[in-house]
C-alpha cells in the first residue's frame, strides 16, 4: 500500500489527467496565435513585422515566466500559480481586440497572455507531478501531459480558424479567452497535499533525497549553471524554440505565399498537434528504456531532414499535411526527455525551477524565430533564409546533445558549499 507522502493510484491518474487538460488549454491558446496575425494586420494595419515582434515578445515572456512561476510553485504550490495564470491569460486575450497599437499588442499578447500561459505550462505541471510520482512513472507522466498540449493544438487550431471564418477573429479570440478559465477548476488536484496517502503507523517512510538540508534554490541553480550537460540541454532547447515559434507564427504566411487557402494552415497546425500526441507518448515511453540524450539528438536531426524534404517538394496541400505529420511527431516530444534529464541530474525538489530555466532558453530561441521570421518576410518577401537557418540549428542541436552525461550531479550540502 502507499506510504505517507505517496499518491494513491487513483489520485495519481487524476493528477496526470488534470495537468494534461490544463496544458491542452494553455497550449491551445498559445499555439494558435499565428492564425490571428493576418486578421489583426488587416484590422489594425500595423504590418507583419510589428505584429510579429509583439508575438515574439510573447514567446520570450512565456519562457521567462516559467522559472519565476516555477519557483513560486515550488514554495507555495502549483494550484495557486495556475489560477493566477488563468486570470492573466483570459484577461490578455479578452483585451487584445480592444488595442490597435504595437505597444497595446505587446501588453496584451506579449505580456499578459504569455505570462498567464506560462503559469500553466510545462515546468509547473511536469514539476508538480514529478514531485509526487515514483521515478518509474515520471517519464510516462511527462509524455502524457505533453500529449495534452499537442491535443490542444489539434482541437483549437481548426476550431479557431472556423470561428474566424464564420464570426471574425474577435469572436474567436474572446471564445479562447473564456475557455482558458476552465483551467481554474482543473487546478484542484494539483493543490498541496492532494491525493497523498494517509500515514500508516506500521509503515515507516524512507527520507526523500529532496529533503536533504542545506541546499537552497540559489545554491542549486549555481550548481546547475556550472554543469556542462545542463548547459547543453539549454542550447538544444534554444533551437527547439526557434523552430516551433517560427512555424506557429508564420506557417499561415507560408501557406498564403503558396497561394493556398487559410484552412490549409489550420489543418496543418492541427495535424502537428495530432501527430505529436503519438510522438510525446512515444518519447515518454522510450525515455524509460533508452538514453534520453540519444532520443533528443535523433529528434533534432530528423527535423533538419524533414525541412530539407519540404523545401524540395511541390507546395501542395498534401505536402503541407505530410510535412506537418512528420514534423509533429517530434514537435514537443523533446519535452519529456529534457525534463527527465533535468530531474535525473538534479533531483525533483527544484525541478519546476530548473526545467523552467531550460524553457526560458527555449523561448529565447522562440523570440528570434517569431521576430526574424517577420523581418525575413518584410526584407525578402518569403521565408527562405529562415528555413536554411532552421536546418543549420537543428543539426547543431543534434550534435550538442551527444556529450550530455546521464548521471546524478552530487547535491550533498558539504559538496554544494564547495561548488
Amino acid at each position: 500500500m502507499p506510504t505517507q507522502n505517496e499518491m494513491t493510484p487513483r489520485a495519481a491518474w487524476l493528477l496526470i489527467l488534470a495537468a494534461s487538460a490544463i496544458l491542452m488549454i494553455t497550449m491551445g491558446a498559445r499555439l494558435t496565435t499565428g492564425l490571428f496575425l493576418s486578421p489583426i494586420n488587416t484590422s489594425t494595419g500595423l504590418g507583419v513585422a510589428s505584429i510579429s515582434f509583439a508575438m515574439a515578445i510573447g514567446q520570450f515572456v512565456w519562457g521567462a515566466a516559467q522559472p519565476v512561476f516555477g519557483a513560486v510553485a515550488d514554495k507555495w504550490g502549483s494550484a495557486k500559480v495556475i489560477i493566477l495564470g488563468a486570470v492573466m491569460l483570459a484577461a490578455g486575450m479578452a483585451a487584445t481586440p480592444f488595442v490597435s497599437s504595437q505597444w497595446g499588442l505587446m501588453l496584451t499578447m506579449g505580456l499578459l497572455t504569455a505570462a498567464g500561459a506560462g503559469a500553466g505550462s510545462f515546468s509547473i505541471l511536469i514539476g508538480a507531478t514529478a514531485q509526487r510520482l515514483p521515478a518509474a512513472r515520471r517519464p510516462f507522466a511527462a509524455g502524457f501531459i505533453n500529449a495534452g498540449g499537442s491535443f490542444g493544438q489539434f482541437v483549437f487550431a481548426p476550431l479557431m480558424q472556423a470561428i474566424i471564418n464564420s464570426a471574425g477573429w474577435i469572436a474567436a479570440m474572446l471564445t479562447m479567452a473564456a475557455t482558458t478559465l476552465l483551467t481554474i477548476p482543473l487546478a484542484w488536484p494539483l493543490r498541496k497535499g492532494a491525493g497523498l496517502a494517509k500515514a500508516d503507523p506500521a509503515v515507516v517512510a524512507p527520507p526523500k533525497p529532496a529533503e536533504v538540508p542545506g541546499i537552497g534554490l540559489g545554491a542549486q541553480i549555481k550548481i546547475a549553471l556550472r554543469d556542462r550537460s545542463y548547459l547543453c540541454l539549454h542550447a538544444g532547447f534554444f533551437t527547439c524554440g526557434f523552430h516551433i515559434a517560427f512555424l506557429v507564427t508564420h506557417l499561415p504566411g507560408e501557406v498564403a505565399l503558396c497561394s493556398l487557402p487559410a484552412g490549409v494552415s489550420a489543418n496543418a497546425l492541427a495535424l502537428i498537434g495530432l501527430f505529436n500526441i503519438a510522438g510525446s507518448l512515444t518519447a515518454g515511453a522510450l525515455s524509460t528504456r533508452y538514453r534520453m540524450k540519444s532520443l533528443l539528438a535523433l529528434m533534432y536531426a530528423s527535423r533538419a531532414v524533414i525541412v530539407v524534404a519540404y523545401l524540395l517538394a511541390p507546395k501542395t496541400p498534401m505536402t503541407f499535411y505530410v510535412f506537418a505529420g512528420a514534423l509533429g511527431f517530434t514537435w514537443l516530444a523533446t519535452v519529456p526527455p529534457t525534463a527527465g534529464l533535468v530531474g535525473k541530474l538534479f533531483g525533483m525538489r527544484y525541478l519546476s525551477t530548473l526545467f523552467g530555466l531550460t524553457l526560458l532558453s527555449h523561448q529565447v530561441g522562440g523570440f528570434f524565430g517569431a521576430w526574424l521570421g517577420g523581418l525575413s518576410f518584410v526584407a525578402y518577401g518569403d521565408f527562405t533564409w529562415m528555413w536554411y537557418a532552421d536546418i543549420v540549428l537543428a543539426l547543431a542541436a543534434a550534435l550538442i546533445n551527444l556529450p550530455i552525461r546521464e548521471a546524478h550531479v552530487v547535491r550533498e550540502p558539504a559538496l554544494a558549499a564547495k561548488a
